[in-house]
């Protein structure tokens, strides 16, 4: 009795295995072919975190998108980070923006699960500085940048996102206390430089 009993165990074991399994490869298998239609809309984010010696480092950038068609999207985005560090005296930077950005995808490849991208971004900020022992300081900025990028589709619905590269980069920082500052960055050798800093996030398509 005890052997049928194991046997049957076993056997519904392996069936629901098998089952896991093709229900894993049928969603994998369904992120082939993927193509972007007017009114789609998607989620991305990433989340950065580092911690240890004399910085610690929190940061989350999400994003909204809205495809006007099958290679143009307009979106919003936020931005906070929070960095501390250990020094003497101790100094904590808050930042907090907000913008606007569009995206367009230029290639597909590999049954088009793989798409890159040229994103071009505006964006708005609040920098929070405190000193210890010295009055804090509030810088607002103006960002404007063109980054190089790809989305990796796992799933129908879910992609890997990889931003490889800024391409243009102009930053505008007016302080509370303190003459403004601009600052602009050309980086045309991409091939040289374009994982010099890349930055990992999900995307979610709905």
């Amino acid at each position: 009795m005890k052997t049928k009993f194991f046997v049957i165990l076993s056997m519904l074991t392996f069936s629901f295995a098998n089952a896991q399994q093709d229900e894993v490869d049928a969603e994998t298998n369904s992120a082939k072919g993927i193509t972007f239609e007017k009114g789609d809309m998607f989620l991305e984010g990433s989340i950065k975190i580092s911690t240890g010696g004399e910085t610690d480092y929190y940061g989350f950038s999400p994003k909204f998108g809205y495809l006007l068609n099958d290679k143009f999207a307009v979106g919003a985005k936020l931005n906070y980070s929070s960095e501390k560090e250990e020094t003497v005296p101790e100094t904590k930077t808050n930042v907090f923006g907000v913008g606007a950005f569009a995206r367009y995808y230029f290639l597909e490849l590999d049954k088009k699960r793989f798409k890159a991208f040229a994103e071009a971004g505006l964006g708005f900020g609040s920098n929070k500085t405190k000193i210890e022992g010295i009055e804090d300081d509030t810088d607002n900025s103006i960002t404007a940048d063109i980054t190089v990028g790809l989305n990796y589709f796992v799933t129908k619905n879910i992609a890997v996102t990889f931003t490889l590269a800024n391409v243009l980069a102009y930053n505008s920082v007016s302080p509370e206390n303190g003459p403004s500052s601009d600052t602009f960055n050309l980086n045309i050798n991409l091939f040289e430089n374009i994982f010099d800093q890349p930055q990992f996030g999900l995307l979610y398509r709905f």
